[in-house]
């Protein structure tokens, strides 16, 4: 299970925040902080610490007292701080074969279903679908929210999308937990091309147009299949090297996503590890849907292609070029109309983006998800009521 970004909370710890000083409420298995807010509730304050530590689910929906509306209900995402283990989900975690598919929340599709008989369908959004305390999104639609960057950097007191990102990264003295747990959740900046990362003149460097990548590599890959002709005695052997080439491709492909791109939790928890992890993918996890920054830029590429530019001519005889075909094709996935097994391919991507960034290394393939165990579900769809 992917690690949560938000904190599971004991029912006795909300119900203790009841006071002005600290005011915490639940709709269902959401905390919210709303002692911030509590000078500023039209009907006063005191309305509101009179359900402190309490679920409000019902007087939001009282018709009589006031019924809330939907921007009620969307002002109250800012003050998310965590889940509440209710005594009537601990009591279904002690009863349950597998309590893990319960807690940490959000449960999955066994524990939804253990825990609505008696509870009623939880941790979901405004369309009832669940949520993934993870990154705080449904569905890969989610992606594409614009993000409040004024209310967002107010409420995480992360980074401020308005302002060169990399230099925030490297004074900003977050911890390594704070880091991977913000990152992980993902913007959407609409402020114009992509959100500044230097904000001078490498900017330029860290923006690739998909079809960039095409243009530079299919040229290397001509020129390599015939120089691998040349030295081949027919077109079987050029076709099988082909064919090894696409297979060792995902392989490295994998590798690469999952023991450099992601070795979240192995990372030294200082500023150094930090920045290289937002340089190198953090920020495509922080802005997934940034059009300039969906590619490898071609000169951090061939940074990486090196060493495995000299592992393939140790392995293979000839001079062919196997391991970039797959690179314009990686490109493609991401800005492209698609035939149907490249959308299904676009979607298990943005699957691990939305929920679960832990599984899900594959981009061409999902060959080696299966292989490792680490391929991702089907994404949740509520069927409980």
């Amino acid at each position: 299970m992917a690690t949560r970004s938000l904190p599971t909370l004991p029912q006795a710890d909300v119900a203790s925040h009841n006071t002005a000083k600290s005011c915490y409420i639940t709709l269902g298995t959401k905390v919210y902080d709303i002692t911030p807010f509590l000078d500023d509730h039209p009907g006063g304050g005191d309305l509101i610490v009179e359900y402190g530590g309490k679920d409000v689910r019902g007087i939001m929906a009282d018709e009589i007292s006031h019924t809330h509306s939907e921007s009620a209900y969307e002002i109250l995402d800012d003050y998310l701080v965590g889940f509440v283990a209710t005594d009537q989900v601990i009591e279904d975690v002690v009863a349950s074969d597998a309590p893990d598919e319960i807690v940490p929340l959000p449960p999955s599709d066994q524990g939804l279903k253990e825990l609505a008989k008696k509870n009623g369908p939880i941790v979901k959004d405004a369309e009832g679908r669940p949520i993934y305390a993870n990154t705080g999104m449904s569905c890969a639609e989610d992606l594409e929210k614009e993000t409040d960057l004024a209310a967002d950097y107010k409420t995480h007191k992360f980074l401020d999308l308005e302002k060169p990102l990399l230099m925030q990264v490297w004074t900003g003295g977050f911890s390594k937990d704070f880091y991977l747990e913000q990152v992980h959740r993902p913007r959407h900046y609409k402020g114009g091309a992509s959100a500044p990362l230097f904000g001078n003149f490498l900017e330029p460097l860290t923006k690739t147009a998909w079809y960039v990548v095409p243009s530079v590599w299919l040229p290397c890959v001509a020129y390599g299949t015939f120089t691998a002709f040349t030295g081949l005695s027919s077109v079987f052997e050029l076709v099988a090297y082909w064919i090894t080439g696409l297979c060792i491709w995902t392989l490295v492909e994998y590798g690469l996503h999952r023991c450099l791109f992601h070795v979240d939790h192995y990372l030294p928890d200082n500023r150094v590890g930090l920045t290289l992890h937002f340089l190198l993918h953090g920020i495509h996890h922080y802005l997934p849907m940034d059009k300039l920054r969906l590619v490898m830029p071609p000169t951090l590429f061939l940074i990486l292609a090196t060493p495995f530019w000299y592992l393939a001519h140790s392995v293979f005889f000839y001079n062919c070029e196997f391991s970039s075909i797959l690179d314009p094709a990686s490109a493609m996935l991401t800005d492209c109309r698609l035939p149907s097994y490249f959308r299904e391919l676009k979607k298990y991507h943005l699957q691990h983006h939305f929920a679960d960034y832990e599984n899900g290394f594959g981009v061409t393939s999902r060959f080696w998800d299966w292989v490792f165990k680490t391929e991702l579900p089907p994404p949740r769809v509520l069927k409980v009521t």
